[in-house]
């Protein structure tokens, strides 16, 4: 089953290639959408594809990579927005 999920990250998560690092493990599960930093210091994520790749997305958002801290995040489910591809969006 596919599913899209939409959230954000939350802690000391720019500025330490959490962007770069999001795409690679996306790309690596084959999941589709895009991540970005929000003047706020959040990062803002959207990534649909197959559930259990999805899960392993957000599981591995909850800690990202090793320089990171993630302090909360927040993901809801969305409807599908056919997305192809996943992207860095400035």
């Amino acid at each position: 089953m596919q599913i899209c999920l939409h959230g954000f990250v939350s802690g000391k998560v720019q500025g330490v290639s959490f962007r770069q690092h999001t795409l690679e493990e996306a790309e690596r599960l084959d999941l589709n959408g895009w991540v970005r930093n929000l003047a706020d210091g959040r990062v803002e994520v959207l990534v649909e594809g197959e559930e259990a790749a999805v899960r392993e997305l957000a599981a591995w958002l909850e800690h990202g990579p090793a320089q990171a801290r993630v302090d909360s995040l927040e993901l809801e489910p969305q409807p599908m927005q056919g997305v192809a591809g996943f992207i860095i969006r400035r």
